[in-house]
């Protein structure tokens, strides 16, 4: 007798339909699985068998064949115990075979039968009723996960017995209620009041988080650059439900979902160390997983120490930083990661971190400071906006007990200068639509060559500051459009619908002080 049941393979961060079948077949006791498992899959023939066994329920004997269809799709994780497990019974007749109809089933099985947690549900869930299934089965551990998704019936299951006398009509499981997206918390960041000193820090970010723009603090160890980059998720633009479920879509992927958590609310923040490999960064391995720069899509990367990552580490952020997506390429085949993320990179100006202290004198010669800060190449410093000096905090601002501006206030004026852009995006693109250029930018910092001629138009007295800027400072055509680019989000911050003298005044302090 062939049964069938209907499961999910996970490629990169989408989900691929898996049809299970279970057949008998005339010889010796044994299980075999073909359709290109790996080792994880082809361990499901214990898994299932004890399962089976320690339910209460028989496990056929003779040969039994599970294919796992289509045979071109690589087939990785334990998510497959709990369909080969049905298609099992459904062969023997334990449960009749039209009780999985139209279901998706996912889980992996322990020994006594118990369901475990499962990585990857959100986007199983979500190509489940992209393709017309009615309901789907699932790990109780990752239920309100797969509740996210709206238009599916949900349905928790604890155990193979439990889900057994539920397809047999013996006890019927209750659907797990549609999870409110909206009613989800969002769990606090580090806030800008608790920060003492470092206006002029915390005017930076504030520029780049209303411009989408990349981040680079200097300064002396403990002035504060680690608490100032993690403050700025704070001070983001509140992800939209879109956004939100992108986010946790590759979090579920990389099983780095917090169980009491299923939707991720609040923009991502990571810190990976320095030993980091560049594998580890972009995303890697024989099958590839997402890497820190997908895990940071639509929030921020912070790369402390910056000059202590390895050279090879550093440039494969070149092209993410550019194109807003990594593709990964490998001998099965390639796939792309999104990782459209906002860099935050923290340094000491030389190894002691004391070069340029006022109060501390700093133990290195002039070369050894010159070959620490050529350890980052210039290609990549010029795809970083803005570059901000953090001095050490006064010892008359650390004993004060007033706080400083929440960031909440701040977020606000952020987002009033995202609204802005959106709509000079809006009335650009449509102009742009008349010369066949479709490019859809959400911030100032990824408006092209062209869109910089329209949105940062200048008047007399702006051009005339930028020639004297281009002649002293040596800036580069790209570091010019870089300028206009920051100018053009301080002008939102204000309201001003152009650019003046003082906005561009400010976007020239935030340039390094020697262009590379």
């Amino acid at each position: 007798m062939l049964a069938r049941v209907y499961s999910c393979a996970m490629i990169g961060l989408d989900g691929v339909i898996v049809e299970v079948e279970v057949d008998t077949a005339q010889g010796l006791p044994a299980m075999v699985i073909v359709g290109l498992p790996d080792a994880a899959v082809q361990e499901s023939r214990e898994r299932v068998q004890a399962a089976i066994k320690n339910a209460g329920l028989r496990y056929p004997r003779g040969r039994l064949v599970v294919n796992l269809a289509p045979a071109t799709v690589r087939k990785e994780g334990p998510a497959y115990d709990l369909p080969i497990a049905l298609g099992v019974l459904a062969c023997s007749g334990q449960i009749p075979q039209e009780s999985v109809e139209g279901a998706l089933v996912v889980g992996e099985l322990s020994l006594d039968g118990k369901v475990r947690h499962t990585r990857g549900v959100l986007p199983m869930a979500a190509i489940a009723r992209q393709q017309g299934f009615r309901r789907i089965y699932v790990p109780a551990a990752d239920a309100a996960e797969a509740a996210l998704v709206p238009d599916l019936e949900v349905l928790a299951v604890e155990s193979l017995a439990e889900l057994v006398a539920h397809l047999c009509g013996q006890k019927a499981l209750k659907p797990y209620p549609h999870v409110d997206l909206q009613a989800l918390p969002a769990v606090g960041q580090v806030d800008f009041r608790e920060i003492k000193g470092q206006e002029h820090v915390k005017r930076a970010l504030e520029v780049a988080a209303a411009g989408g723009h990349n981040v680079l603090m200097i300064g002396p160890p403990g002035a504060g650059k680690t608490l100032l980059a993690r403050a700025l998720p704070g001070i983001l633009p509140r992800m939209t439900l879109e956004e939100a479920l992108d986010v946790t879509r590759i979090y579920s992927v990389a099983d780095q979902l917090p169980a009491d958590a299923p939707l991720v609310r609040m923009r991502p923040f990571r810190a990976p160390h320095h030993t980091i490999s560049h594998a580890g960064l972009v995303g890697g391995g024989n099958w590839p997983h997402p890497g820190e720069i997908s895990l940071a899509h639509r929030g921020v990367l912070f790369l402390d120490e910056l000059p202590e990552f390895s050279p090879r580490t550093l440039e494969v952020l070149r092209q993410p930083l550019e194109d807003k997506v990594v593709t990964i390429s490998r001998a099965q085949g390639s796939l792309t990661f999104p990782a459209n993320f906002q860099l935050v990179a923290a340094m000491n100006p030389c190894p002691c971190g004391y070069y340029g202290d006022p109060q501390k004198p700093c133990t290195c010669s002039s070369q050894m400071v010159t070959r620490y800060q050529k350890r980052i190449s210039g290609p990549l410093l010029d795809r970083i906006d803005i570059h901000v000096e953090v001095p050490r905090v006064e010892v008359e601002k650390l004993s004060d007990d007033r706080l400083g501006e929440p960031s909440a206030v701040i977020q606000q004026r952020v987002e009033m200068a995202r609204q802005r852009q959106r709509r000079r995006f809006e009335s650009l693109r449509t102009a742009e639509e008349e010369h066949e250029l479709t490019s859809v930018i959400t911030c100032n910092a990824d408006m092209s060559a062209a869109q910089v001629r329209q949105a940062c138009a200048l008047d007399e007295n702006g051009k005339t500051l930028m020639r004297m800027a281009i002649t002293r400072l040596q800036l580069s055509a790209r570091a010019y459009h870089r300028v206009l680019k920051v100018a053009r989000t301080i002008a939102d911050l204000e309201g001003s619908e152009t650019i003046q003298v003082p906005h561009l005044a400010e976007a020239l302090q935030y340039r390094p002080k020697m262009e590379l």
